[in-house]
């Protein structure tokens, strides 16, 4: 009885992420995005290297 709970609990987690991914995919991280082309800052245009964000930390001109 208590595994039947659990992978009750576990099916609708996973439910609730595919619809999560479906109705909001800008909200997944940098890494996992399907993105056609090489990342780039979105307020400067550079070219994003690494994990890590843009220098210019969203302050571009």
């Amino acid at each position: 009885m208590l595994l039947k709970i659990i992978f009750i609990f576990l099916g609708a987690m996973v439910l609730i992420a595919l619809i999560g991914r479906a109705l909001f995919p800008s909200a997944l991280p940098r890494v996992l995005r399907k993105r056609k082309g090489p990342p780039v800052c979105d307020s400067c245009g550079r070219y994003l290297i690494g994990r890590k964000g843009c220098d210019c930390g969203g302050r571009a001109k």
